[in-house]
């Protein structure tokens, strides 16, 4: 017999009999109405959970991990306000069942099965994932992340104290308004719970108001591993910077009385504090988990009898709220109830081919103020004597820099973050002058954490902001990653649109730096940026481009929702000269602030027909290296500039292209997985002759080796001269 029909059958026999576990008498504190309340909302938690697999079963259902066992999450909902932003842990189906009561017109029996039916009808992800969520009940949606959404919790908390002082155009959430985060004991110890804890302690500790409750139902297990006992106490109960609180999550008054103070606490003092739940894990970790493989019999018998549902019927006897044969009936008629409902979600509509699914990659357009730059009064004060030095060729990490300041100037929601970025200005003084100008709350100066500064950056644009955080070396992204592909990314996926995180993460990398780093500060795979979709990735090859693509990266985040990876040859920052000292080619002027390269507009320099050379960043420098030679040895040629790396622009690149003979790919970055993959694809389904150089499939050596391992503007010079002669 299954356990899900055990535990039902064991819960109404229980019940029936008034065999109920023991426990403390019900707190005063919750009125009687509403514990009734809560009650169906555990039951129909439940109820959907003996649903879903039963539908999974007749193959009409495909997600059965449950919330059979936390129900108690209940009553933290009803603690917490429905204008109170909530990243849920996966088996908070309570949570949102009982903040669906809080709302009039709510449909979330009928809401939660189309999801688990993957219909397209489902109101939160369109049939693309079983996930909770509602637009409506402020609860962006979540997948069976393992804590990944603690980063953007923090960051969304952090915001609310930022709009106080700067309230952005688009903004979400109230002046009063607290986040909520929860997750599981096992997940708790995962590198981004801890992560995000220790970011919010220590924000905290500094005075930076941060009103963010982190909610942990310990279950005691972790699939079939055990959390040693007391470990959560031990770990988190004295914290500095975060208040600690502990509850029975199997009695619905004490923990609706503590997660009360819990709230309370975090939303007077605007301070992070952890709600310790205990819980009971039901059922096994998911449909097709058999407990019995890693728990014995009696161990699971345990657990079964501490039936949280068996605990809310006798509590509410106790206080006088409902004896237990009509909750019986509650619980009956709500499963009769939920078996009638999915006999007809499971008849809805579903997806059924690539465009659908692909719909909701790319979020939806939103109406924003028209703006025609910064008023040039604003800029005469912000720059100063530096509006004449705009009108002398600069290097590129100069005009980056002026670029931040218009922005900053232009869009009062743009906040800057990352390490080092404030009084220091960046690792290569980029964020020069941003935080003196534009003070510590729109240019902040963050831990050392990866996770951190991206999670930052998407709590920051969950609430309005447009966030660029950095990150200060390419190499240096990749512990990080995650919470672009894993969260960022997917957002407007699994919302059906109705989510998105509009920002601009600038990172520096690339290869080429002489005598700095090694494979730390010089990483030349693109790779795990290149295959995350609705990722935009540009790489500027000179500054008047990186300050015009910057601008365009802003507008799509402000206007399209997009999230962008801005990608600074590092190389390039103070690159002056292109072929001999001092002769200043590699210099530009700034661009005016109106002027942008849109998203797919590529750069083409020359109008030769023997040649195009297909290159971007350092490639475009080496490429005009090499320009020179070529042309002395008669090869007419022209170079283009990709600037954009995904997607790719291969509508641009093929008009680019047109009338040439031949086709030279020059990829700085390494040979596997990169750019010039793709590119020698799309050259041959074009039907053009193709050949390609690129960097070795290699770390980048420290020392007079830095270069041996990517292409050199001899090469490019050879490898042209050959395929031309070809």
């Amino acid at each position: 017999m299954d356990r899900a029909d055990i535990v039902h059958e064991n819960f109404l026999r229980r019940g029936a009999a008034r065999d109920f576990p023991a426990g403390r008498a019900p707190r005063p504190g919750l009125p009687a109405e509403d514990a009734v309340a809560l009650y169906r909302a555990q039951c129909l938690s439940r109820a959907l959970d003996r649903t879903s697999r039963a539908m999974q079963k007749a193959g009409q259902g495909y997600y059965t991990i449950g919330s059979s066992g936390h129900e108690g999450m209940a009553a933290v909902a009803h603690a917490l306000r429905p204008t109170d932003m909530a990243f849920l842990h996966y088996r908070d189906a309570a949570f949102q069942i009982a903040r669906a009561g809080q709302l009039p017109g709510q449909t979330v029996a009928w809401d939660m099965l189309l999801s688990f039916a993957a219909s397209s009808e489902d109101p939160i992800s369109g049939g693309r994932h079983k996930v909770l969520g509602s637009r409506a009940l402020n609860i962006p949606p979540q997948t069976s992340t393992i804590a990944s959404h603690l980063p953007k919790a923090v960051g969304a908390a952090y915001s609310l104290g930022l709009a106080r002082r700067h309230p952005p155009e688009h903004r979400q959430l109230p002046e009063d308004a607290i986040v909520m985060c929860s997750f599981g004991d096992a997940s708790a110890n995962h590198s981004t719970a801890q992560g995000a804890i220790n970011a919010a302690q220590w924000t905290a500790y500094q005075g930076v108001p941060l009103p963010l409750l982190f909610v942990c139902e310990d279950n005691g297990i972790g699939i079939s591993v055990r959390t040693p006992k007391g470990w959560v106490a031990a770990a988190f109960s004295s914290r500095p910077g975060l208040r600690y609180f502990h509850a029975d999550g199997l009695d619905l008054y004490e923990t609706y009385r503590v997660a009360c103070e819990a709230a309370h606490h975090v939303r007077t003092r605007r301070k992070p504090a952890f709600l310790h739940l205990r819980t009971v894990r039901l059922y096994g970790h998911a449909g097709a988990d058999v407990p019995t493989s890693y728990m014995s019999r009696e161990e699971i018998e345990a657990e079964e009898a501490n039936e949280p549902l068996l605990h809310s019927v006798r509590l509410l006897a106790e206080a006088g709220a409902l004896e237990p044969e009509a909750a019986l009936d509650i619980y009956r008629q709500t499963c009769a109830r939920v078996e009638r409902i999915a006999a007809e979600a499971v008849t809805r509509p579903r997806l059924g081919d690539a465009r659908e699914v692909m719909k909701s990659l790319i979020p939806p357009r939103r109406a924003c103020r028209p703006t025609n730059g910064p008023p040039a009064e604003a800029r005469a004060r912000l720059f100063g004597a530096e509006l004449r030095a705009m009108d002398e060729p600069q290097p590129m990490g100069r005009l980056i820099n002026w670029a931040l300041h218009d922005l900053m100037l232009e869009h009062e929601e743009v906040v800057v973050a990352g390490e080092d970025v404030g009084r220091k200005g960046g690792v290569y003084g980029i964020t020069q002058k941003l935080q003196a100008r534009f003070g510590a709350d729109r240019v902040i100066d963050t831990l050392l954490d990866e996770q951190s500064i991206l999670g930052l950056g998407i709590g920051l644009a969950h609430n309005g902001f447009l966030p660029i955080p950095e990150i200060q070396f390419l190499a240096y992204l990749h512990n990080a990653e995650d919470q672009l592909r894993g969260e960022a990314a997917t957002l407007p996926f699994f919302s059906n649109g109705q989510y998105a995180n509009p920002m601009v993460v600038r990172i520096a990398g690339l290869g080429y730096q002489k005598g700095f780093g090694g494979h730390f500060h010089n990483d030349n795979s693109l790779a795990v940026l290149r295959d995350i979709p609705g990722l935009i990735l540009a790489c500027p090859s000179d500054g008047a481009e990186a300050a015009m693509m910057l601008r365009e990266c802003v507008r799509l985040a402000r206007t399209e929702q997009r999230v962008s990876v801005f990608l600074e040859p590092i190389a390039l920052y103070l690159a002056r000269d292109l072929h001999a000292a001092k002769d200043g080619l590699w210099t530009r002027r700034y661009p005016s602030p109106g002027e942008r390269i849109g998203l797919g507009e590529v750069g083409i320099h020359g109008k030769g027909r023997d040649l195009a050379i297909v290159t971007y960043g350092n490639g475009r420098y080496l490429s005009c290296q090499a320009e020179r030679e070529l042309r002395k040895a008669g090869i007419d040629l022209r170079i283009i500039d990709l600037r954009w790396l995904a997607p790719l622009p291969e509508t641009a690149l093929a008009e680019a292209v047109k009338g040439c003979r031949r086709v030279l790919i020059v990829d700085e970055c390494r040979r596997s997985g990169n750019v010039s993959e793709a590119l020698m694809t799309f050259m041959s389904d074009s039907g053009l002759r193709a050949a390609r150089i690129a960097a070795e499939d290699s770390f980048i050596a420290t020392g007079p080796a830095y270069a041996a391992t990517m292409p050199s503007a001899q090469d490019i010079v050879a490898a042209a001269r050959k395929l031309v002669a070809s």
